[in-house]
């Protein structure tokens, strides 16, 4: 079994993803996180707070994907 540190999806993207869409949490649905994807969706990026902290963990390369593994 091989064992990766790095994510899959690319981290442009999921910065770009959050730039322009992060308030409907097109990003987390990108990234796999479904229930939370949702979540902003209903609620606004959890009414801004959510999207800024998102905005702020993908720009400082600390946002995971939902298996845990950091975006490369």
């Amino acid at each position: 079994m091989i064992h990766r540190k790095y994510s899959n999806k690319n981290w442009l993207i999921v910065l770009l993803l959050c730039i322009f869409l992060g308030y409907l949490g097109i990003h987390r649905f990108y990234t796999g996180k479904i229930g939370t994807g949702i979540l902003w969706m209903l609620t606004v990026g959890l009414f801004g707070i959510g999207y800024i902290v998102d905005l702020l963990l993908i720009a400082t390369f600390k946002f995971k994907d939902s298996d845990g593994y950091l975006l490369k």
